[in-house]
């Protein structure tokens, strides 16, 4: 008897806990949502922003019940990261990333890049199937697989592309340093366009309505970035 009565006196403190957590979920997810929908502008058309917005609702809601105000006086500033990065895990696991369709993948990247030295534009899907050999079909999915690739960290698109674990081979510090090594070689505006990608988040289309430069060229400075990148990896861990 005594038990079942300490029981109803605990239950309003663990309704008024629960209550303080929904109640965070509630305020924060607008912002769960405007994430997911600036991630899915830099994303290709099959990526559904439900999807999202799902796992990071879910990512969210999880993170609020260990939230502790006492040590951190903001959820946002606790949680952002943590959601951002559950999108990307879930980016990470689709069918496009595996590992079956990796050497398409940077095949596609490949030509990209040749044909936008020459070019200065993006190649046709159908121009790449003829020169790969493969289907069309297939084409659009490692291009869909170029574009998820790219919002990724760099270390991990350098590993995908490269074919090389970055992270077995740099520390996170070193590789920024290489980062800004690069970067101190390329032009102000080049400089600029990798500052809006990858800090602001902007997308292309938004990076070219800001500078007033075409995506191609945009789509070949973030190109140029993670050559030299490679490049300085190989010299210093070679």
């Amino acid at each position: 008897m005594m038990e079942n009565s300490i029981i109803r006196q605990h239950n309003p403190y663990a309704k008024s806990i629960k209550k303080e957590q929904d109640d965070i979920v509630i305020q924060y997810l607008p912002a769960v949502r405007a994430m997911a929908y600036r991630l899915r502008e830099r994303l290709p058309s099959s990526i559904d922003v439900d999807d999202l917005i799902s796992i990071g609702t879910e990512e969210m809601i999880k993170l609020s019940r260990k939230y502790d105000k006492t040590m951190n006086d903001s959820f946002w500033g606790y949680g952002k990261k943590r959601v951002y990065g559950s999108m990307l895990d879930f980016l990470r696991s689709l069918d496009v990333m595996s590992r079956a369709n990796r050497r398409l993948v940077k095949l596609v990247d490949s030509e990209i890049s040749k044909y936008l030295a020459n070019h200065e534009d993006e190649p046709s899907d159908e121009y790449l199937s003829e020169v790969s050999g493969e289907e069309l079909e297939k084409i659009k999915e490692a291009r869909s697989g170029v574009k998820i690739i790219s919002v990724m960290p760099i270390n991990e698109q350098i590993t995908i592309f490269s074919g090389e674990n970055t992270s077995e081979k740099i520390e996170k510090e070193e590789l920024l340093e290489i980062v800004k090594d690069v970067l101190l070689g390329f032009k102000e505006r080049e400089q600029t366009i990798i500052q809006l990608y990858y800090f602001e988040e902007l997308n292309l289309k938004e990076i070219s309505g800001i500078l007033e430069i075409s995506e191609s060229r945009i789509s070949q400075i973030h190109k140029k970035l993670l050559s030299k990148i490679r490049e300085q990896l190989g010299s210093n861990h070679g």
